[in-house]
């Protein structure tokens, strides 16, 4: 078992570029769209709009999409029978689904290492989808993160 002061490869300041998306789980889809969308104004994302890997679940009502001022997307995922907070961090247990971060591409197999070298479980990933790809893990209260990264593009270098 190591020390708490062995020193640990972490990400440095930097290598995570911005908050990708806020995923947010509501119980009630049609309300959720009034407030974010009528009341607080923000735009839904509609028709080619959608992420491809998201059509199948919008077109069925399960997830909307919007767009914060700032350019973050808002997710809310349809969960209907959303319970009150539980231990179990493989539970759905908070309105909140997961916070992502964006980084570069070329830093993804980094930040993969970073987190097994500090021993985080990964709770699933990493995955690889049309949008790039990802890995999904948890904080220490059980709050899920995800790193992922646009898909890697080959350029002449």
């Amino acid at each position: 078992m190591q020390s708490s002061t062995t020193p640990k490869t972490i990400l440095v300041a930097g290598n995570l570029r911005k908050v990708h998306h806020i995923a947010l789980n509501v119980q009630d889809m049609q309300a959720s769209r009034h407030f974010y969308g009528h009341i607080l104004g923000l735009h839904e994302l509609t028709g080619a709009q959608v992420p491809a890997t998201l059509v199948e679940l919008v077109n069925a009502g399960k997830v909307a999409n919007f767009v914060t001022p700032d350019g973050t997307i808002l997710d809310l995922f349809w969960e209907p029978e959303l319970a009150p907070p539980d231990p179990n961090p493989d539970n759905k247990f908070t309105r909140a689904y997961h916070l992502a971060f964006d980084i570069d591409p070329r830093l993804f197999e980094q930040a993969l290492a970073v987190l097994k070298e500090n021993h985080i479980a990964i709770a699933h990933g990493p995955v690889t989808r049309p949008t790039g790809r990802g890995v999904y893990f948890y904080d220490p209260d059980g709050f899920m993160i995800e790193i992922r990264c646009d898909p890697q593009t080959t350029s002449a270098s």
